[in-house]
């Protein structure tokens, strides 16, 4: 997203709008952009600088890592924030700053029921093997039995 300094106004601006999904850059097979990257923010200048707040958002396709189901999320970056230093240029580009922003709003370990909207299977699937019965008693072949007895208080 370039910003033309030739014809910026005094009190600044406001700018909304899209940018091509493509200035994420994802090499990831798990998360893919399904839409525009939105952005509401409003551009000033200060000393010897740029800066720029506002939000950002765009949709996108991830991979469960409980059941390996794909789900699209909204990801927002409510506080965007930046300042870039002026230099000779007649333009700044803030695509590296709303790039980063957004990747590092990703989710570390995103769920398909991330917003309650539907149950995931793989947290089902845990569910019925811990709700099922426990196994039959092992007798003497239980491999837990000698760290059963370390944990029983001595008695003299």
């Amino acid at each position: 997203m370039k910003i033309h300094l030739t014809k910026f106004p005094v009190g600044g601006l406001h700018l909304e709008g899209e940018e091509d999904r493509d200035i994420l850059e994802l090499e990831d097979p798990t998360v893919r952009p399904m839409s525009p990257v939105r952005y509401s923010l409003d551009v000033g200048l200060s000393e010897g600088g740029l800066f720029a707040t506002g939000t950002l958002a765009v949709d996108l396709e991830q991979e469960c890592v409980r059941c390996l189901q794909r789900f699209t999320q909204t990801v927002e970056v409510p506080d965007f924030a930046t300042q870039v230093e002026l230099g000779t240029s007649e333009t700044v580009d803030l695509t590296q700053e709303i790039r980063e922003d957004i990747l590092l709003a990703l989710p570390p370990h995103p769920h398909c029921d991330w917003n309650g909207a539907n149950q995931c299977a793989g947290v089902l699937e845990i569910k019925r093997i811990h709700e099922s019965e426990p196994p039959a008693d092992l007798g003497e072949k239980n491999p837990w039995k000698t760290l059963d007895q370390l944990a029983k208080p001595k008695t003299d």
